[in-house]
């Protein structure tokens, strides 16, 4: 899985990686100056010490030795002062030299073929060395602990406003009309330029939901009636005897597809009234009264096609929701079973928590399950005219009511809609 810091961790990680670059840069060039110094300055002091050896070596007597944390070998040299054998091999000039647990320094010189070197205790030294190297990793510990503490009080203070920001904008209330403007709570820096382009964003969203829903409002108010002379008129047609089968088919066709958009003006209507907060006054109903109202209502229809209609009801009556809402999503999934089921069955089922709708039908291709509940989304396009807008109304008023929707499919073939309702009272 990819990881994707936050911003505020971008910044603790960005302290945290300056202070790796600065302080390791420091503190590996600490160790390297330290190196060579110690170099150069034990070169200088071995040599001048060897110096003053080679200068009594030439008088008949030694009056001088070597001090006491030094040791002096030259070749054909008598007894502590003879050369060792690890020492022949060494070329001229400054060496480190390690004998067991002690570590020396050695300084190589050769003169007219005989080969002189002074070797000094290093120990003592090392242990300083080792103390400074341990200071050094300490401190560059100390500096990266340091640097990831001031970065997340930066970063805090620094992400403060634009999580306050973040809060104001994800509130439904930034929606209405008489929302405040977000820019006049802030400087006019950074942050306050964002919340500038929020306040302009958002007032030019509020007027496409201003617009959205007086159109939606205008325009499921003005169809009612003619839908209503529409059914009228199919009442008065049916009671004519002069009609013949055919031609009453036809009409109770037009009286069925009327009734359906009569509901679905309705539904538009409930829509806008709620996101204008107008919905009070809706009416109210159980699951089982929706239910029970809707099972009557296709029941003919999926029979007449051959299907099955097996009803199973164990939903609570006592709890109710809004009544038209609730029609549309049910009677959108019935209306789909029924349209793309061609045999089996068509199964609702009611329980405690909601309701499921399952068939055994063409089912709905993989691809296409991620995105069926976007609008004009259809699944075989071969089975009528639609526009693909059921099941994204059915999202829509969930989305709106707080209800779920999932949609799975049915073995061996079909799907399976289940709608989670939200408590209601």
């Amino acid at each position: 899985m990819t990881f994707k810091p936050s911003l505020a961790q971008r910044i603790v990680i960005g302290f945290v990686l300056v202070t790796l670059l600065v302080a390791g840069t420091f503190a590996v060039g600490t160790v390297i100056t330290v190196h060579l110094v110690e170099e150069r300055l034990l070169s200088a002091q071995l040599t001048r010490d060897l110096d003053r050896l080679l200068q009594m070596e030439t008088m008949d007597e030694w009056r001088a030795q070597p001090r006491p944390d030094q040791l002096f070998h030259f070749t054909d040299g008598p007894e502590e002062f003879a050369l060792p054998a690890d020492l022949t091999e060494m070329g001229e000039g400054f060496h480190e030299l390690f004998r067991g647990a002690s570590a020396y320094h050695a300084m190589v010189r050769v003169v007219d073929g005989r080969r002189y070197v002074l070797l000094q205790d290093q120990s003592d030294f090392e242990r300083r060395e080792q103390v400074m190297y341990v200071v050094v990793v300490v401190g560059f510990l100390c500096s990266l602990l340091l640097a990831g503490t001031l970065g997340w009080l930066l970063a805090r203070r620094v992400m403060s406003p634009v999580i306050r920001l973040a809060r104001q904008v994800r509130q439904r209330d930034q929606l209405l009309a008489l929302a405040p403007p977000l820019a006049q709570d802030y400087v006019p820096d950074e942050v306050g330029q964002l919340a500038a382009a929020f306040d302009e964003t958002l007032s030019l969203l509020r007027e496409a939901l201003n617009r959205e829903q007086l159109f939606t409002s205008d325009v499921s108010h003005e169809l009612r009636t003619p839908l209503m002379v529409l059914a009228s008129s199919c009442e008065l047609l049916l009671e004519n005897p002069a009609l013949d089968e055919r031609a009453q088919r036809q009409v109770q066709r037009i009286a069925r597809a009327s009734a359906e958009m009569r509901e679905l003006v309705q539904t538009f209507l409930q829509l806008a009234r709620a996101q204008s907060g107008q919905g009070s006054g809706t009416p109210r109903a159980s699951l089982r009264q929706v239910a029970d109202d809707l099972v009557t209502q296709w029941r003919e229809q999926i029979e007449l096609k051959g299907l099955q209609l097996d009803y199973r009801q164990t939903a609570d009556a006592a709890l109710t929701y809004n009544a038209p809402l609730l029609r549309a999503v049910l009677g959108n999934l019935l209306r789909n079973a029924w349209h793309y089921t061609d045999s089996g069955y068509i199964r609702l089922d009611l329980t405690a928590t909601g309701f499921s709708v399952e068939d055994s039908g063409a089912g709905i291709p993989e691809a296409l399950r991620d995105s069926v509940f976007e609008p004009f989304v259809r699944g075989e396009r071969e089975r009528g005219d639609g526009l693909g807008l059921g099941l994204s109304l059915v999202q829509r008023i969930c989305a709106q009511e707080g209800w779920r929707i999932r949609l799975s499919p049915a073995a061996p073939h079909g799907c399976r809609f289940e709608v989670t309702l939200a408590a209601a009272s």
